[in-house]
């Protein structure tokens, strides 16, 4: 496979929200899910979020726990996986966690939307930055890149619009859920898969591959894209 093997990992309610419709990174997961979340991330080569979620969130994008970054190092790993961002037009400030936040490779891939000036600064944080033709970036190219750079398993964090686009691209191995005991509501709040959708005919058909259900009234879901 000429890309790696790619799992989206969400936090959502009941309804499916995995925001309200503020926007501002509402938190759902509990602390045994934050757990296992970051479980998830040292397993992973990379991590990948969508620039909306990059900008909006200012996610750090690193295993927290002290104990699973030293396993990573035993194995020959650096303590954080590649931390990766994705957007039309990327401009993060210097004070940014992604930037801060580490140690970590850190990858971005754009376009020429991007002004010169915010590629040179990412750049000059030493962001390793792709830069496609056009209006977007060539999401299948930019999977391509990331296997040539090592990352063999990608773990994806959202946010809905990016979560669709590589569902959509047949980019994605599996959907791992943890729905809170929760709803948000709202027309407009984000859900595990935005876009413009799929007619029935089209749906992505799912395989369930495992079902946790936990004390503090939530459940993991994990399922396979078979389709």
């Amino acid at each position: 496979m000429d890309r790696p093997y790619t799992f989206i990992n969400v936090a959502m309610t009941a309804d499916g929200k995995i925001d309200t419709f503020e926007r501002k990174g509402a938190a759902i997961s509990s602390a045994r899910d934050r757990e296992r979340v970051d479980q998830l991330r040292a397993a992973a080569d990379g991590i990948l979020v969508g620039g909306r979620t990059l900008m909006d969130e200012d996610p750090k994008l690193t295993v927290k726990s002290e104990s699973l970054r030293a396993e990573r190092v035993t194995r020959g790993l650096a303590p954080n996986p590649v931390k990766v961002g994705v957007g039309s037009i990327i401009n993060l400030k210097s004070s940014s966690e992604f930037l801060k936040a580490g140690p970590a490779r850190m990858v971005i891939f754009t376009t020429t939307q991007t002004s010169m000036d915010n590629l040179a600064s990412l750049r000059g944080h030493g962001v390793e930055v792709f830069v496609h033709e056009g209006t977007r970036v060539d999401l299948g190219e930019m999977m391509k890149t990331l296997k040539k750079l090592g990352v063999d398993h990608l773990l994806v964090e959202g946010g809905g619009t990016m979560n669709f686009e590589l569902i959509r691209l047949g980019l994605v191995d599996e959907v791992i859920a943890y729905m809170a005991p929760m709803i948000f509501g709202g027309a407009n709040a984000p859900t595990l898969a935005d876009g413009p959708g799929f007619p029935r005919q089209a749906a992505i058909p799912l395989q369930l591959s495992d079902v946790e259900k936990w004390e503090d009234g939530g459940i993991v879901i994990r399922y396979k894209i078979t389709g």
